[in-house]
This record gives structure tokens, C-alpha cells and sequence, in this order.
């Protein structure tokens, strides 16, 4: 079913979508909705959850001009404005990501607005395509930092991750997940399609040192700190210069975002593949040097 089609529909969600999208729309006090989020419910979202809202304003689609011609990215840039579709899932995801972490999503918008300064819109360049793959796709796992003897222990789980090692990442390993590893999704596309989920969803995912004690955090807290980490990491990383950087992440095997989840279920070759011959490693890891 195309995302256009699925109705805001409490019923529907909580049949079909997954983990991260229903807990995420109930957190947020939407399930309740009987119709869609508007811009202004978007707006009001802002400043019931942050007590000092320095990210953009959401403005619907059909309130800007005919005749505006800029780029998606310069609006942002240059108004403090996100151009938002009415009735779509894709932008109330792409809204839900500005809500939560507003300064990544404002450093990546800084990211494409300094490639377009010095390139033009058009052709992309190699890191606006990553940044956006990231934008749209994008997992990010917190990890908290280990006392001194945990370090090597928790590396050997992340290169397990980029080796494709999946049956070690999700089985052998599952009590780390939402407790050493706790996962957001930071990828509005990955919502949206999230929706429905399908065997074969991916994600990129991203690896972040948060403080010990992270998980204890309530959900604000965590996004806080994550948002501030994230930044730096981005950041660290060269601001996505640098190749190859994401790696995959079979979105239905994260521990409880989808049913069952039985070791038949971690099997599946077509879903969990093994690493292509010649793949080149993440330089992302270490994540601790």
C-alpha cells in the first residue's frame, strides 16, 4: 500500500505499523487524533516539548506562492521555513525528526546549503547525496560509552554489525539492544515506509557515544543528549566526506520492532545477507579510539 493511501487511523497503526512509528506518534500525544497534523499542530509540538524552540517553522505546501521557485534547502536556509505538504506522511515524519533532533537536522540542511554555495543546485554533489541518503534512511545507535574493560567487547559487537554477522548482532547480543544500544530512527523515509513494513526495509545506521546512564534517561533527556552527540559525530566524521561511512541495518531484525522474531526469522539470507566480497569496511569504527 502506498503511504498516501494509509489513513491516520489509531486502529490501522497499531494493526500495521511498526514499533518505532506507533510509539513515537503515541509518545507524542497524535494517536489520538482523528485527523491528520497540520503545520499549526506541528508548531504547537514545538513549543509544548521544547522550552526554547530554535529550529524552523512548518508551513504547508499550499500557503506558499505560485510563483516560489527556490530550492527545498534554501527555504529552510534562508527563511527558518519547512515547506511541508499537507496530508503526507513523509513530511509529518520529516517534521517528527526537526521536533526531536533540531540541531542535526540543522546541521545537515548547513551541510547542503555550503555545497550549494560553492557548487550550484545541480548536479548534486557525492556528500549531498549522503547527506540525504542519511536524511532519509538513517539509524542511529547510541552507544554508551564502557568503563575501560567493556570497550573491547562492545567494538567487536559494532564491527560484528559491519561484518553482517547478523544472528551474533541480534541474537547472541540481544540484551544490549535498548539497554548499551539504544536505537532511534533518525530516517523520515524509513517512517513512512515503516508504515507497512516489508521484508527487505534497510536502514543506514550510525553509531554515537552517549554517556553511561543513557538508557535510564527519559525519552527527552535521551534525544537531547543524542542530538548534541550526533552533531559532534557528524561533525568528527568530516561531515560526510568521507567514503564509506553507513552501513545497512535490516530494520525488522532490531530487537522489538517487528513479530516474531525466532532464530528461523534471522535465517532468511535474501533479508539478512552476508557481506559482499570486497566490501570495503565503515571508517566510522573504531567508535573509540
Amino acid at each position: 500500500m502506498q503511504s498516501d493511501s494509509i489513513p491516520f487511523c489509531k486502529d490501522y497503526l497499531k494493526k500495521h505499523a511498526s514499533y518505532p512509528v506507533t510509539i513515537l506518534l503515541d509518545e507524542l500525544g497524535l494517536m489520538s487524533h482523528s485527523k491528520f497534523p497540520s503545520p499549526d499542530v506541528l508548531n504547537e509540538l514545538t513549543s509544548r516539548y521544547h522550552k526554547q524552540w530554535t529550529g524552523p517553522v512548518f508551513q504547508g505546501q499550499s500557503q506558499f506562492s505560485e510563483d516560489e521557485q527556490r530550492y527545498y534547502e534554501t527555504i529552510i536556509s534562508e527563511d527558518g521555513v519547512v515547506p511541508t505538504r499537507e496530508q503526507s506522511w513523509h513530511d509529518l515524519f520529516n517534521a517528527l525528526i526537526w521536533l526531536q533532533f533540531p540541531k542535526t537536522k540543522s546541521l545537515l540542511n548547513e551541510l547542503h546549503i555550503s555545497d550549494i554555495e560553492a557548487y550550484g543546485v545541480n548536479p548534486r554533489t557525492a556528500r549531498r547525496n549522503r547527506i540525504t541518503h542519511f536524511d532519509e534512511c538513517g539509524v542511529v545507535l547510541a552507544i554508551e560509552e564502557p568503563k575501560p574493560s567493556g570497550v573491547e567487547s562492545l567494538e567487536v559487537f559494532l564491527q560484528q554489525l559491519a561484518t553482517h554477522e547478523w544472528e551474533q548482532v541480534f541474537l547472541a547480543n540481544r540484551g544490549r539492544w535498548h539497554a548499551e544500544v539504544t536505537p532511534y530512527v533518525f530516517g523520515h523515509a524509513n517512517l513512512e515506509m515503516m508504515l507497512n513494513p516489508f521484508i527487505g526495509l534497510t536502514g543506514k545506521w550510525l553509531a554515537v557515544s552517549v554517556p553511561q546512564g543513557f538508557s535510564e534517561l527519559d525519552k527527552w533527556q535521551q534525544r537531547a543528549v543524542l542530538d548534541d552527540a550526533m552533531s559532534a559525530r557528524i561533525s568528527a566524521l568530516d561531515a560526510f566526506q568521507i567514503t564509506p561511512l553507513l552501513k545497512p541495518l535490516p530494520l525488522l531484525g532490531v530487537p522489538l520492532w517487528h513479530s516474531p522474531q525466532d532464530a528461523k526469522f534471522y535465517q532468511n539470507k535474501d533479508y539478512f545477507r552476508p557481506l559482499r566480497q570486497g566490501s570495503k569496511p565503515t571508517k566510522q569504527l573504531p567508535l573509540w579510539v
